[in-house]
């Protein structure tokens, strides 16, 4: 086994590509949104909270999506593909499961879809549905993608992902310089703004029986109060930072130990 944060790269029998590190029992996470579907890497890990420290207690398998995915694709179609992950690679569960953002949707989904395969759910700024403005904002997204123009495309994420006026020009201009595929490179990005577009279990929350917590940031310009809501919908704990964004929650030293305890042996 790998020492915490030592990656180490792989691919599930349906075609994922993953990233795995420590040594214990199987921790499941999903990541956020990518330009492409390739294997997870040291930033994927950074952006998680508590970091390298998940590795401490568990053997962590980053899984993101499938590449090549074909239009109409679903945030089923998605989890179907974790869930078969889960029986063919890691054991058959049941294993707890991390989704941040996106990779959060697509936690919540197989917590619907499949919660025979769930021990313990957290979603890191997501919700059972996009709000509004993440809505428009990723439809935006795609349709600057389509058109060949990458960097506006993510350029524009910068007021959804910050939570204060500088914060959003630094990281408008990072996600401009940043950039990512265009036109039919482009696909699999697509597929997957398309697929979250359509997602909404808020009707469902009642069918997950795994504990849940639930984190976030008080200015997530993409989900707003519909963590909270989501959280009460799950009967979940809820730990808020009143004044982290979107991209910066999951670096807050509360929400890090909150997600570390949660996930811990004794399941605090």
């Amino acid at each position: 086994m790998s020492r915490p944060g030592t990656l180490e790269p792989g691919r599930t029998t349906r075609g994922l590509p993953s990233a795995a590190f420590g040594a214990g029992p199987p921790l499941v996470v999903l990541p956020g949104l990518t330009p492409r579907h390739t294997t997870p890497g040291a930033f994927a890990v950074r952006s998680l909270p508590g970091g390298a420290a998940l590795g401490r207690d568990h053997r962590v398998h980053l899984l993101q999506r499938r590449p090549g995915l074909a239009p109409g694709t679903t945030m089923a179609d998605l989890a179907d593909d974790v869930a078969a992950a889960v029986r063919d690679d890691l054991g058959g569960g049941p294993v707890p499961v991390l989704g941040v953002s996106t990779g959060g949707s697509i936690a919540l989904q197989l917590a619907v879809d499949h919660a025979d395969l769930v021990s313990r759910l957290v979603l890191v700024c997501a919700a059972a549905r996009l709000g509004d403005d993440g809505r428009r904002r990723q439809r935006r997204l795609a349709e600057l993608t389509r058109a060949g123009r990458p960097r506006a495309a993510w350029g524009q994420l910068g007021t959804p992902l910050a939570g204060t006026t500088l914060g959003r020009a630094a990281v408008s201009v990072l996600c401009w310089l940043g950039g990512g595929p265009a036109g039919d490179d482009a696909a699999d990005l697509l597929a997957t703004v398309a697929a979250e577009d359509a997602f909404d279990v808020t009707r469902r929350l009642g069918e997950v029986r795994a504990p849940a917590l639930v984190v976030g940031g008080g200015r997530d310009g993409f989900y707003g109060d519909l963590i909270a809501r989501t959280a009460a919908g799950l009967g979940a704990r809820l730990v808020l930072a009143p004044r982290a964004s979107h991209m910066t929650a999951a670096g807050d030293r509360t929400i890090r130990q909150a997600v570390l305890a949660f996930l811990g042996p004794d399941g605090a």
